[in-house]
Parts: C-alpha cells; sequence; structure tokens
C-alpha cells in the first residue's frame, strides 16, 4: 500500500488545522500530511502541528487537491467566500472537485450553520473526522 496523502486545509489562524494535523500525525505516522493554509498565518500554525510540508493561498490548494488522497478541514473549505472571505471560488471548487475523499468539520462558524452540531463540541467533532480517515484508511 502507498503512503497515503493527507491534505490539512484551514484558514483564519489555522487552529482547526493545527489541530487535525497533530491527531494525525499522531494517529498515523506514515502518512504524509501537506498542510495548505488560506493564509500565512493558518499555514504556519499547521506547520507547527507537524505536517510533512506547507503552502498558502489559492494555488497552492488546486494543485494539493488534485494529489490528495483524503481532503480534511472545516465545512467552509467547500463553500465559496467562507472562512470571512478566505475562501474563493476556485478554491472551493478545487476542494468540492477533488477525487480524494472530502472529511469536512461541521463548524458553526462564518455564516455557514449546521444542523444537529451544537451538541457537540470542536474537540468531538474533530475526533469523529479522526475516525472518519481511520476507517478511510483501513479500507483503502
Amino acid at each position: 500500500m502507498s503512503k497515503k496523502r493527507i491534505i490539512v486545509i484551514d484558514g483564519q489562524g489555522g487552529n482547526i488545522g493545527r489541530q487535525l494535523v497533530k491527531d494525525i500525525r499522531e494517529s498515523f505516522p506514515d502518512v504524509y500530511i501537506r498542510a495548505v493554509g488560506t493564509n500565512s498565518a493558518a499555514t504556519e500554525n499547521m506547520l507547527k502541528g507537524g505536517a510533512d510540508e506547507a503552502a498558502t493561498g489559492e494555488n497552492a490548494l488546486i494543485v494539493a487537491c488534485r494529489q490528495a488522497d483524503i481532503i480534511v478541514g472545516p465545512i467552509g473549505i467547500a463553500i465559496p467566500d467562507a472562512l470571512l472571505g478566505e475562501v474563493t471560488t476556485k478554491m472551493a471548487e478545487a476542494v468540492g472537485g477533488s477525487d480524494g475523499v472530502k472529511v469536512l468539520i461541521p463548524l458553526n462558524r462564518c455564516d455557514v450553520l449546521v444542523p444537529g452540531i451544537s451538541e457537540r463540541s470542536t474537540s468531538q467533532l474533530l475526533s469523529e473526522a479522526l475516525d472518519l480517515i481511520r476507517d478511510i484508511i483501513k479500507t483503502s
């Protein structure tokens, strides 16, 4: 089995992305993790979480999505103008159009509201995302 390529995408301060990178790295030390930030602060924060490499911006995200086995990030990465306007239409199209499996964290932020998650904490949502990634890796 070849090394899985997991792309973690985040914006704003990159705190969700950093925690995802850290959790993925601890749970799956043999996967390749590329962090892509919509801004340099998010990218830098995800690098601190343990990503193998990182890049910033629209084109970096588009290229990474073409190479991804799994794409992980807040749900806003698939919605144009989400994350306080940091997600461009091309970015959202790249995420949605990727052949990689998408694991989108349903956070109620930045005018993107997902019913049914209000009773779950961010840490619970991230734990559930990690379980999904584990299932994807096991079955492929």
